[in-house]
C-alpha cells in the first residue's frame, strides 16, 4: 500500500471482495518478485529474500484464495525462484546452501490446490481454502458453479514444471485434463471459446469471446506449453484458435469481442487493457505485422492518457478509467524489440518509464492510477508490478552482459516467472492422452513446426515497420468521439419505432397498445415507479419485436442524455509540499456550487483544520484558515453552509472529509456535493470531498510534517511545473525496508470483477432497480410519463455505449467542424449532508444490434450473457 506505506494484510484491511482473492497471508509480493531480483543481478538480495520466504512464509492459512492467482503468482513464483536458485548454485558463488527448499514449498502448495480439481469435468473450482480445501463447512467455498476460461486454462506451465521438477506426475495430468475439456467444449463452427464456463456441466455461461479479460492466458499457455513441453497437440490447438481469432476477433488494429455462435457479430464496443499481451504472443507465433499494428494503436492510447485505461472504446475514449500498473504492454514492447531490433521500441519503453516516474512514483513505491484522466492515485501496488513490469522494462534495455544467465534458456509464464526449457526432456512419463482431432482445414503456414527466419518476418529494412506504424500514428487524435447521437442515426437501416421514447407517456392507452404489439409490457411497482419489460417472443411479429428493441434502446439513450448533462467529472487533490512534491494525488468528489476548477485556474495553498471541525457555525479560528484551504469534517449541516462559513473566515478553498471511518473511493463511487436548494452564487471558493481513507492521508501528513500544501484542480499537474524554482532535498524518503507492499489483485490476468454488459433479444427490462445487481439493462420512469424532464433518476449510459454499430464511426463536430472531445465521465452520486445514503450510480452497457433476425431461439442463446466480467 504505497500511499500509506504499509503492506496489505488480508483481514486487516476492509474487504474488497473478489479482488482480495490473490492475498493468502503468504507474503505474496515477496514470493512473486523472487526471480526479478536475479534478472536485475541482485543476487545477494535474492539469497536474503529466499531465506525470508523459508523462514517466515506459511502456506497453511485458513484463507480462501483464487486457484488461478495462487498458481501464477505463488506457485509460479516459487518455481521461478527455484529455477534460478539451482542455476546460481551451479555457478558456484551464491546459494551453495540451497537444497531445493523452494521446490518443496511449491510441492506442498501444489497438493493444497489439487482438491479444486475434484469435479466431473476436471475443470478446477475457482477458489479453495488453503487449510481446509473444498466443500467442508470450515472451507467456506466449493459451492461455485462457474469459472473463467483463463482461470481453468492457465495451469499447465506451472503444474507441468512442478511434475517435471519433482517426478510427481499428478500435477501435469490434472492440468492437461482441464485443457482437454476446454478444447472439447470449444464452439465447433467458429473454434472460439467463451469467457465463462460451468465447471460441472461444461456449458458456456458467457458466450462472448475475445483475447482479453477472462480468456487471455488460455491462448498464451497453449502456445507456451508446446514450447516448454514439446507436445505437438498444444501447437495444433493454438493454431486452430489463432486462425479463428484472426478471422473474427482481429479487426486491425482493433481486437473486438464477438459471440462464439455468431462470430461475425461484435459483442461489445470497447476493449480491455489485458489484450495488450496479445502482440507479444503474436511475436512468439511469428505473425509480426498485426502485432506491430495493435501495439502501435495501444501506444497511441497511452500517449493520449499517459497510461492504458482499464478499458477504452473503439474510438479510443476512456471506458474504465483505472490503471493498476498493468505490465502487458511493456511485455509486448519487449517481445517486439527482441524480434525486430527496432530502436523505436526503446523509445516506447522510455516513455513508459518516464510516465511511471512522473505520475505513479510515490515515497513508498508506485501507486496505481485510480483515474487516468485526473491522475489520481489508488493505495495499491500489485505484486505483478515487481514480478513483470520491472522485469520486462529492465530486459528491454539490458545488454547481454548485464544479465548473469542466458535468458533464452527460459520461457516466461504469464506472470513472467522463468521456467527452464530443459524441463521438456525431464521426467517424460506423462501419457499423452490428449491427442487432438477434428481440425479445421487451415493455411499450411499455420502448421510450420520450426521458427521462421526473422529476415522473412521482418526484412532488414527500418522502413518496413515504419510503413506499418505510420497509418496508425494519429488514429487516436483524429478519431472524433461519438456524442449522444440522435437515435434514428444509430440504425443503419434508418428505421424508427412507431412510438418514440421521447413521446411516450405511461398513462396514454394508445401508447400502451403500441407497446403491447411490440412485446413491451408495463409493471407498476409499489413505490409508484413503472417498469418496462420486453419479451420479443410476445411481439405480434418479428418486425414489431425489432421495433420494441429499438424503443427500449431509445429509452436508455434518452436517459443517458439527461443524466450526462447533470454529471460533473472527478477532481484531484495533489499534495505538493515536502516530501511529496506532487507525487500523491487523491481522487476528490466535486461540488455543484462554488468555483468550477475545470473553468478556472487551480487553487494552491496550505491546509488548516477548521474549528469547529464540522464547519457548521462561525469559525472560532479564522486566523488559522485565513488564506488557506480549510479541512472540514462531514456531518451536522449542509455542504453549502460549511462552504459559506469557511469562506467568511477567509479560506481560499475547502476540503470536506467523510466522517464515516474507513470509507474509501476504492470501494465507494464518488458523489457530487449538492447545494442546499437555495441560490449558491455567493459561494466563490472551490469545494472538494474526500472519503475517510483519502482524507486520513492528508491528516497523517499534517501530523508528521505540520506544513502541508495541496493543489485543488480538475487534473493532476506536471511535477516539473510544481517544482519549478524549488530545490529538492538530496535525500530519499525511506519506507520500512521490512515492509512488503502487498497488493490488490487485479481485474483480469489478475482477478477483478468488472461490470459487464447484458442485453437479451428475448427479454429486456427497463426499471429503476439498482443496476449493479440487475441482470438486465434497466431504466426508471415516473408513473405519469417517461419524458426527458421526468427522468432525473434514470439510468445513465456513457457516450461510448451507443447502440450504433461499432464498425461505424459516428462523429460529432462543433460549429467550426473540429472534433469535440467527450471523454467518459465517472458515474458520480449527488448527496446532501442530510442523506448519508448515496444515490444509486448507474452505468450499464448497451449491446449494438443491427437487426433482430428471424431465428429468435438462436439469437437468444447468442445474447445470453452474465452481468460481470470475471477477470
Amino acid at each position: 500500500m504505497p500511499l500509506t506505506c504499509r503492506g496489505r494484510v488480508r483481514g486487516q484491511e476492509p474487504s474488497r471482495g473478489d479482488v482480495d482473492d490473490a492475498l493468502g497471508k503468504f507474503s505474496l509480493t515477496l514470493i512473486d518478485s523472487l526471480d526479478t531480483l536475479v534478472v536485475l543481478n541482485k543476487t545477494k538480495e535474492f539469497e536474503d529474500a529466499v531465506r525470508k520466504v523459508l523462514r517466515d512464509v506459511n502456506l497453511d492459512n485458513d484463507v480462501v484464495v483464487s486457484v488461478f492467482e495462487t498458481n501464477i503468482r505463488v506457485l509460479g513464483g516459487l518455481l521461478g525462484g527455484h529455477s534460478l536458485a539451482i542455476m546460481l548454485k551451479e555457478k558456484g558463488e551464491y546459494m551453495q546452501w540451497y537444497n531445493d527448499e523452494l521446490l518443496q514449498m511449491a510441492k506442498q502448495l501444489g497438493y493444497k490446490l489439487l482438491p479444486a480439481f475434484n469435479t466431473t469435468s476436471g475443470l478446477p473450482y475457482p477458489r479453495i481454502n488453503l487449510k481446509f480445501g473444498i466443500r467442508k463447512p470450515e472451507a467456506r467455498t466449493g459451492t461455485e458453479t462457474d469459472t473463467c476460461t483463463a482461470c481453468a486454462g492457465t495451469l499447465i506451465l506451472e503444474f507441468a514444471a512442478l511434475s517435471r521438477f519433482t517426478g510427481a506426475t499428478i500435477f501435469e495430468e490434472y492440468a492437461r485434463k482441464a485443457l482437454d475439456f476446454l478444447w472439447e467444449k470449444r464452439q465447433r463452427s467458429s473454434n472460439l471459446v467463451g469467457v465463462t464456463i460451468n465447471i460441472h456441466t461444461g456449458d458456456w455461461v458467457r458466450k462472448d469471446s475475445g483475447v482479453g479479460a477472462g480468456i487471455d492466458s488460455y491462448y498464451e499457455y497453449l502456445l507456451k506449453a508446446y514450447v516448454l513441453l514439446g507436445d505437438d497437440s498444444f501447437l495444433e490447438r493454438f493454431n486452430t484458435h489463432y486462425d479463428a481469432i484472426m478471422r473474427y476477433i482481429s479487426q486491425p488494429p482493433l481486437l473486438l469481442d464477438v459471440h462464439i455462435h455468431k462470430p461475425m457479430l461484435n459483442a461489445r464496443t470497447w476493449m480491455d487493457a489485458l489484450l495488450a499481451f496479445f502482440p507479444g504472443l503474436q511475436v512468439l507465433k511469428g505473425d509480426i505485422r498485426p502485432a506491430i499494428e495493435t501495439h502501435e494503436m495501444l501506444y497511441q492510447v497511452i500517449k493520449k492518457h499517459n497510461f492504458l485505461p482499464e478499458a477504452f472504446t473503439t474510438d479510443f475514449r476512456v471506458h474504465w478509467a483505472q490503471h493498476p500498473l498493468r505490465p502487458e504492454f511493456a511485455e509486448s514492447t519487449y517481445f517486439l524489440y527482441k524480434a525486430t531490433g527496432d530502436p523505436y521500441y526503446l523509445e516506447v519503453g522510455k516513455t513508459l518509464i518516464e510516465n511511471l516516474n512522473k505520475y505513479a512514483r510515490v515515497p513508498c513505491g508506485f501507486a496505481a492510477m485510480k483515474d487516468v484522466r485526473t491522475g489520481s492515485h489508488e493505495d495499491r501496488m500489485d505484486s505483478f508490478f515487481l514480478a513483470e513490469m520491472f522485469k520486462y522494462l529492465y530486459l528491454l534495455f539490458a545488454d547481454k552482459e548485464d544479465i548473469i544467465f542466458d535468458i533464452e534458456d527460459y520461457i516466461f509464464t504469464t506472470e513472467a516467472h522463468l521456467l527452464p526449457l530443459w524441463l521438456s526432456t525431464t521426467n517424460q512419463s506423462i501419457s499423452k492422452k490428449n491427442t487432438t482431432s477434428e481440425y479445421t482445414e487451415l493455411d499450411d503456414s499455420n502448421f510450420d513446426w520450426t521458427c521462421p527466419n526473422t529476415q522473412i518476418l521482418f526484412p532488414n529494412d527500418p522502413l518496413y515497420a515504419q510503413s506499418i506504424r505510420e497509418p496508425l500514428k494519429n488514429v487516436v487524435d483524429k478519431s472524433c468521439p461519438r456524442g449522444i447521437i440522435r437515435v434514428e442515426e444509430s440504425f443503419r437501416s434508418g428505421a424508427k419505432p412507431p412510438l418514440r421514447a421521447r413521446d411516450f407517456m405511461a398513462t396514454n392507452p394508445e401508447h400502451l397498445e403500441i407497446l403491447k404489439k411490440m412485446g413491451v409490457s408495463l409493471i407498476h411497482l409499489k413505490d409508484g415507479r413503472v417498469q418496462l419489460v420486453q419479451h420479443a417472443i410476445q411481439a405480434a411479429s418479428s418486425i414489431d419485436a425489432e421495433d420494441g428493441l429499438r424503443f427500449m434502446q431509445e429509452m436508455i439513450e434518452l436517459s443517458s442524455q439527461q443524466q450526462k448533462e447533470q454529471q460533473l467529472p472527478p477532481r484531484a487533490v495533489q499534495i505538493v509540499s515536502h516530501p511529496f512534491f506532487g507525487r500523491v494525488v487523491l481522487t476528490a468528489g466535486p461540488a455543484q456550487f462554488g468555483l468550477d476548477l475545470s473553468k478556472h485556474k487551480e487553487t494552491r495553498g496550505f491546509v488548516a483544520s477548521s474549528k469547529p471541525s464540522n464547519g457548521c457555525s462561525e469559525l472560532t479560528n479564522p486566523e488559522a484558515v485565513m488564506g488557506k484551504i480549510a479541512l472540514i469534517q462531514r456531518g451536522q449541516c449542509m455542504f453549502a453552509e460549511k462552504a459559506r462559513n469557511i469562506q467568511n473566515a477567509g479560506a481560499i478553498g475547502g476540503i470536506v472529509i467523510d466522517d464515516n471511518e474507513g470509507s474509501s473511493s476504492d470501494t465507494a463511487p464518488l458523489f457530487q456535493m449538492a447545494g442546499d436548494g437555495k441560490d449558491t452564487d455567493d459561494i466563490k471558493i472551490p469545494m472538494l470531498f474526500l472519503f475517510s481513507k483519502e482524507g486520513s492521508i492528508i491528516l497523517d501528513a499534517i501530523r508528521e510534517y505540520e506544513e502541508v500544501e495541496v493543489l485543488l484542480s480538475d487534473k493532476a499537474k506536471d511535477r516539473a511545473a510544481i517544482l519549478k524554482g524549488k530545490m529538492i532535498p538530496s535525500y530519499i524518503i525511506n519506507s520500512n525496508p521490512e515492509m512488503e507492499n502487498e497488493e490488490q489483485p487485479s481485474s483480469e490476468n489478475d482477478s477483478q470483477n468488472q461490470s459487464g454488459e447484458q442485453i437479451s433479444s428475448s427479454s429486456q427490462e427497463v426499471d429503476l432497480v439498482d443496476q449493479e445487481s440487475s441482470e438486465e439493462n434497466s431504466l426508471n420512469s415516473h408513473p405519469e410519463s417517461l419524458s426527458l424532464a421526468d427522468m432525473d433518476n434514470a439510468a445513465s449510459i456513457s457516450p461510448s455505449e451507443q447502440t450504433s454499430n461499432p464498425t461505424e464511426n459516428h462523429e460529432t463536430t462543433n460549429l467550426n467542424g473540429e472534433c469535440t472531445d467527450l471523454d467518459n465521465q465517472l458515474q458520480e452520486q449527488s448527496e446532501t449532508e442530510e442523506d448519508s445514503n448515496p444515490n444509486v450510480s448507474w452505468g450499464k452497457k448497451v449491446q449494438p444490434i443491427d437487426s433482430i433476425l428471424a431465428d429468435w431461439n438462436e439469437d437468444i442463446e447468442a445474447f445470453e450473457m452474465m452481468e460481470k466480467d470475471e477477470l
